[in-house]
């Protein structure tokens, strides 16, 4: 081939590959104006979507509508509700929603609702209860009560007894469920083998309706469960910042909560057993005494203090193996963040005051004083 025709060749296939190239450019193009199109057509649609879904159903509709929220139902389970009843557009949206603005609470029982609501006034209503129905039972459980006492208080006023109670927070299997269930506050060290009721002083002492006129009492003991969660997760840093576990903080809990009534009281008492832990003492308190006894009795003998048990703080060199009773958030907050003295003995005389003192010898001073 001559170089003429050679160079005419080569121009040709300039031509073809040039023309190739725009082709190829120009499909790219139009893969990448249509991707950009989707994007911001599917972002409109999207941002539209869930303006409209935040909006109320119908802001002209006033017309009452009734919804049922269960006991124990979760966020997602109201959000459907919801939607069923056509109070919000779109369940997720309203759960999405209630996770930004961090919101919880919510009570159970029977509400009227409108499709005019928005969703901070939905949100409102579910945290203040505005409850059309009055609960069948409200029960109140004071602070310091054993487990035992909580059956007892709570056969008084439902149609349970104290036996199927005790039946039902001592079945192994059912605790285990629990702990499944509450794996944050709940651990096998209530199950170990010393321990006399596993779940004693993790029933919050707290006032609880009751919407059923049968309630089952694994509803009472997870209502109860509940309300410990929240207050426990109130003081996480400082169980985390003292060393704590969980199960220990409740127990030094229940311990002040039984030594003391005051918040004062329960803070330098607090700050004593701390003072004798660090001292290598033993923490020598009443309550753990008749607690391991199993007995309520108006003073304690030094033949009661010689009794064998893990939960005898005058034989043992540290807390208790468990809780002795339920606690008050005060009592909690008491146990995480003492008041600091050099304190290490205290007593209470006849008429509910404390005495404290740094020595023994000050003690048996207080003690021949104020102990007739």
């Amino acid at each position: 081939m001559s170089d003429k025709k050679k160079t005419k060749k080569y121009r040709e296939n300039l031509i073809v590959r040039g023309e190739e190239a725009r082709t190829v450019r120009k499909v790219v193009a139009i893969i990448i104006v249509s991707l950009i199109l989707i994007l911001v057509v599917g972002g409109i649609s999207g941002y539209n979507y869930i303006k409209s879904g935040l909006q109320p159903v119908d802001p002209d509709n006033e017309q009452g509508i009734e919804v049922e929220i269960p006991l124990g139902s979760s966020t997602s389970s109201i959000a459907s509700l919801l939607e069923e009843n056509e109070i919000i557009k779109d369940s997720r949206i309203f759960r999405f929603y209630i996770k930004f603005k961090n919101e919880s609470g919510f009570q159970a029982g029977e509400y009227t609702f409108t499709k005019s609501m928005t969703f901070d006034e939905i949100i409102e209503s579910l945290k203040s209860g505005r409850i059309i129905k009055e609960p069948v039972y409200r029960v109140t459980i004071p602070e310091g009560l054993t487990v035992e006492q909580i059956a007892e208080v709570y056969a008084d006023a439902l149609p349970i007894t104290k036996e199927e109670f005790l039946d039902k927070v001592n079945d192994t299997a059912y605790v285990e469920s629990l702990i499944d269930t509450y794996p944050s506050i709940l651990s096998e060290e209530i199950l170990q083998e010393d321990i006399l009721t596993p779940l004693e002083g993790y029933l919050f002492a707290a006032t609880y309706d009751f919407y059923e006129a049968e309630p089952p009492i694994e509803t009472i003991i997870t209502n109860m469960l509940d309300k410990t969660r929240d207050v426990v997760y109130s003081y996480m840093d400082g169980i985390n910042e003292k060393g704590f576990s969980i199960h220990e903080a409740l127990t030094m809990a229940s311990i002040v909560e039984k030594e003391a009534v005051t918040e004062e009281q329960r803070k330098i008492i607090s700050g004593v057993f701390y003072n004798r832990l660090d001292a290598g003492m033993r923490l020598q308190t009443d309550p753990t005494v008749l607690y391991a006894l199993g007995t309520h009795k108006g003073r304690v003998l030094l033949t009661d203090t010689e009794v064998e048990s893990p939960y005898n703080t005058y034989v043992i060199d540290a807390l208790p193996i468990g809780p002795i009773s339920n606690f008050s958030q005060s009592a909690l907050e008491s146990s995480i963040y003492p008041e600091e003295t050099d304190y290490l003995y205290f007593l209470h005389d006849s008429e509910g005051n404390i005495h404290y003192a740094e020595t023994n010898e000050e003690h048996n001073e207080n003690r021949s004083k104020y102990i007739n």
